[in-house]
């Protein structure tokens, strides 16, 4: 039995990029920064992908800078090279659940007035209460 759960919480690196297909499924990608213990460490940064509703709720709400919590599985796209032909690999974060953590005043200041709290209701820490 094996284990491929990945819980993050940090900032949005860009605004998300959305692609909307005929299908109906759409696809959000982003990058999140999240903070090491010590502030004196640069930050480790994740390629996030996030597919149906949440990717809806990242390109209506998430900004770069927004303070953000996921849930998700590790994958590794792999494809070939076009100009090279030399086989590549992404680490990537397939995020199942998107949490919008964020105070309301910091919507309001970064993202002109969208959702303060979380994605599903409830509130949400402040920053000082976060413990990076």
């Amino acid at each position: 039995m094996g284990v491929n759960s990945i819980t993050l919480v940090g900032r949005a690196g860009r605004d998300p990029e959305v692609r909307y297909f005929e299908s109906g499924s759409v696809v959000a990608n982003l990058t999140l920064a999240v903070n090491r213990r010590s502030r004196d460490d640069e930050p480790d940064w994740f390629n996030l992908e996030i597919w149906g509703k949440q990717a809806q709720v990242a390109a209506d709400y998430v900004r770069k800078g927004a303070l953000v919590g996921i849930i998700g599985s590790f994958k590794l796209d792999r494809w070939t090279d076009r100009a090279s032909g030399e086989e590549r690999t992404k680490p990537v974060i397939r995020v199942d659940r998107l949490e919008l953590l964020g105070s309301k005043r910091d919507a309001e200041a970064g993202m002109g007035g969208g959702m303060g709290g979380s994605a599903f209701g409830g509130g949400a820490p402040s920053e000082e209460e976060v413990p990076f």
